[in-house]
C-alpha cells in the first residue's frame, strides 16, 4: 500500500510473489506475540495469588491452631451421642465403636472427616493442586504454541543469510549478496511458470502466485535453498527493486556505507 501510494503504481509483480502474504504473516506474528504476553501475565498473577493463599494458611494454622478441646464436638453428623466438648474422649464403648468403625468404612473416601477414632480430621485442600494444574497446563500450552511456531518458520531466530552489497558486489565469505536474493525471487517466477504450465496440461486450477506449491516444486526440482521462511522476509525489497530499481540500488549504497547488516535494510 505504501508503494502504491509513493509511486502510484500497481503492485502486480508484488501481488504475483506474494506480498499479501507476508502482510498476513507479520500480523499473524503480531498477533501471537500479545497474545504470549497475555498469558504471561496470566501466569504472573496467577503464581501470585497462590504464594497469598499459601502464606495465609501458614499464618492462619500457626496463630489459630486445633486442639481437641476447641472442636465443636456437639454436632450429631460428626459425633453422634455425644453432648459435650469431653464426648469424644470421654463417650461411652459403644459410641467409640461406632466411631472407630465409621472411620474404618470411611478411610478410602476423599471426602473422609475422620482421621482416628473418636477424633475429627481436617479436610484436605485441593485448591493448591488444582492450581499448580492449572499452571502446568499454561506452560504446556506456551511451549506447544511455541513449537508450533517454530515448526511453521514464525518467530523463529535465524541468522540473515545475506549482507547488504551493491549492483553487481559479489560478496565475501559465507553468506550470499543481494543480487542473489532478487535471482531466487527470479528463480521462483520461473518455477511458478513451470507450476502452471503443468497445471493447465492436468486441467487444475493454476496458481498466480507463488504459493506453497511452487515451494513444493522447486525442492522436487532440487532447489532446496529456496524456502517460503527466506523469500516472504525479503519480498517487499524484491517489489521495490521491480518498481523503482534506482531508489532500491540508492538504498543498498547508502546502507552499505553505514555498514547495517541485512535486517536493517530489510526495514
Amino acid at each position: 500500500k505504501t508503494l502504491v501510494e509513493i509511486y502510484r503504481m500497481d503492485l502486480l509483480i508484488g501481488e504475483r510473489y506474494g506480498i499479501k502474504s507476508a502482510v498476513r504473516a507479520e500480523k499473524k506474528r503480531l498477533q501471537e506475540n500479545l497474545e504470549m504476553q497475555r498469558l504471561e501475565l496470566l501466569s504472573e498473577a496467577e503464581r501470585k495469588r497462590i504464594h497469598d493463599d499459601h502464606t495465609f494458611n501458614a499464618h492462619a494454622i500457626t496463630t489459630e491452631g486445633v486442639s481437641s478441646k476447641e472442636l465443636r464436638t456437639d454436632d450429631p453428623l460428626i459425633f453422634p451421642g455425644s453432648s459435650n466438648a469431653d464426648g469424644p474422649l470421654k463417650g461411652n464403648n459403644s459410641n467409640t465403636h461406632i466411631i472407630a468403625q465409621n472411620h474404618n468404612n470411611n478411610s478410602n473416601s476423599k471426602n473422609g472427616q475422620l482421621c482416628q477414632p473418636g477424633l475429627l480430621g481436617m479436610p484436605e485442600v485441593h485448591s493448591s493442586d488444582s492450581d499448580e494444574r492449572k499452571l502446568d497446563a499454561n506452560c504446556k500450552q506456551k511451549r506447544r504454541r511455541s513449537k508450533e511456531a517454530r515448526e511453521d518458520g514464525e518467530d523463529r531466530p535465524r541468522e540473515h543469510p545475506f549482507i547488504v552489497t551493491e549492483p553487481g558486489e559479489l560478496a565475501r565469505g559465507k553468506k550470499n549478496g543481494l543480487d542473489y536474493l532478487f535471482d531466487l525471487y527470479e528463480q521462483c517466477g520461473k518455477f511458478l511458470s513451470d507450476v502452471q504450465r503443468i497445471a493447465r496440461e492436468r486441467g487444475e486450477k493454476c496458481p498466480t502466485k507463488v504459493t506453497n506449491q511452487v515451494f513444493r516444486h522447486a525442492k522436487h526440482t532440487g532447489a532446496v535453498y529456496i524456502n517460503k521462511p527466506k523469500m516472504r522476509h525479503y519480498v517487499h525489497c524484491y517489489a521495490l527493486h521491480c518498481l523503482d530499481s534506482e531508489q532500491s540500488n540508492h538504498l543498498r549504497r547508502m546502507f552499505k556505507e553505514r555498514g547495517e547488516n541485512v535486517g536493517a535494510w530489510r526495514q
